[in-house]
């Protein structure tokens, strides 16, 4: 794409989440047009076209995509949608940056990148955790060897969800959600974790359902061990009434600690060096050069500079499919008892193309 040619960006289902999506590409304005939105509710979707001041509502996708020829598509409609709706996007040309989770499984990942073509389009999705400068400054410092080797991690995504919020007919289900809190709260901060250490290896863990009458989950817990050797304790639950999202990394010369809820900044970060550690050796680790908290705006930024280039953008293909092969092996090893290596759910596995195992809703 010429580097003067303005986005031409829809946005199909208007909920809650549309908001962040319709202010990322108001935030790169110079870029972008917000053209088009599609929903099934006519009232939500003029609501959210009247905000952006320009787009046309729609009530389906097929109709938008057939007139306005976007050039990206936000998908932000339940789970069970996404992969018919990012293979129609693909399919018509257009780009996709889709919310989590993907989508229900690992076949419906794989069913959605064989719509790609090399050079674009191509599907990313929304890991927005990812794209805070902090996060950016923790990895440097690694990578420059300052922190020394990661040893232990605690990855925590303890929220409240209560009755109402379960009211939702598709929320709760395995057919149409995927999965748990595991699935729809915890795998921001699990892909954020994998994005700071590295590569997973082996997971072990255990699911329950205590409080909600769904099918799936409403808490889970995990133990488990890097390809560097780290180890690391996962637990996710919409039980929790003190909401806190936190990371914790424990390395040769510092700790390193992100406490936020759904968002993070510079002042959500702090570095405890370890007693070997001189003093004032650390300064450095507090101070990064910016300040850019997470958001999807933020997020946004590679996808669009992918875009203009014709690469591949980041949170898509195998770097995409990371954490939803994660959250396949949690479930499995919750339901068979025993720990599962990645790579080791493939198209033979039943929870391969479901993360229940089996449509009775195994794994919770």
């Amino acid at each position: 794409m010429a580097q003067g040619k303005r986005l031409r960006v829809a946005v199909v289902g208007t909920g809650a989440i549309a908001d962040s999506h319709r202010a990322a590409y108001q935030a790169h304005h110079e870029d972008v047009d917000i053209v088009a939105a599609a929903d099934v509710d006519e009232t939500r979707v003029r609501a959210f076209c009247a905000e952006t001041g320009q787009a046309k509502p729609y009530r389906d996708l097929d109709t938008l995509l057939a007139e306005q020829e976007p050039d990206l598509v936000s998908i932000c409609t339940p789970p069970g949608l996404h992969v018919e709706q990012t293979k129609k996007v693909l399919e018509s040309g257009a780009w996709v940056w889709c919310e989590k989770p993907p989508c229900r499984s690992l076949a419906e990942y794989d069913e959605m990148v064989a719509a790609e073509r090399d050079g674009g389009p191509y599907a990313s999705f929304v890991f927005q955790q990812r794209f805070g400068s902090s996060a950016t400054h923790f990895r440097t410092l690694l990578a420059d060897g300052e922190l020394g080797r990661p040893l232990v991690a605690h990855c925590q995504t303890t929220w409240y969800r209560d009755a109402a919020y379960y009211a939702v007919p598709w929320r709760g289900r395995w057919e149409t959600e995927g999965g748990g809190p595991a699935m729809g709260h915890g795998i921001h901060q699990m892909d954020l974790l994998f994005h700071l250490i590295g590569e997973w290896a082996e997971v072990r863990a255990m699911t329950a359902r205590l409080v909600h009458d769904v099918e799936t989950e409403d808490v889970s817990t995990a133990v488990v061990r890097f390809e560097s050797g780290a180890l690391a304790t996962v637990v996710n639950s919409v039980l929790s009434p003190d909401e806190v999202s936190r990371i914790r990394i424990d390395c040769e010369h510092a700790t390193a600690e992100l406490t936020h809820l759904y968002g993070y900044g510079v002042k959500d970060w702090r570095y405890t060096p370890a007693p070997h550690v001189a003093e004032g050796a650390a300064a450095r680790w507090h101070t990064p050069a910016d300040d850019v908290p997470s958001s999807h705006a933020a997020a946004f930024t590679p996808v669009l500079a992918a875009y203009r280039a014709g690469q591949r953008p980041p949170c898509s293909g195998d770097d995409g499919r990371r954490v939803l092969e994660f959250v396949a092996a949690l479930y499995k090893s919750a339901s068979t008892g025993v720990g599962v290596h990645r790579g080791e759910i493939g198209p033979g596995d039943a929870f391969y193309r479901s993360m229940a195992g089996a449509e009775t809703g195994a794994g919770a």
